[in-house]
């Protein structure tokens, strides 16, 4: 493994963990962030994270405004 490929390795876990953003992840790889957006996707590892609590919120927040 070169050094590049375990940096883009780690970069890859550290953002899929939710521990790293995705512009620190991207400099982290030495890469764009559109390269390293399509190596998440390559990856399938999801760009942004949709938990069910941030769900339940918005169900809330449109019934709230009455969208719902």
């Amino acid at each position: 493994m070169t050094e590049a490929e375990f940096r883009q390795e780690v970069a890859l876990l550290l953002f899929g963990s939710g521990k790293l953003p995705l512009g620190y992840a991207s400099k982290l790889a030495e890469m764009d962030k559109i390269q390293f957006q399509q190596l998440l996707q390559k990856r399938k590892i999801p760009l942004y994270s949709y938990e069910i609590e941030d769900f339940e919120l918005d169900l809330k927040n449109l019934r709230e405004l009455g969208r719902l």
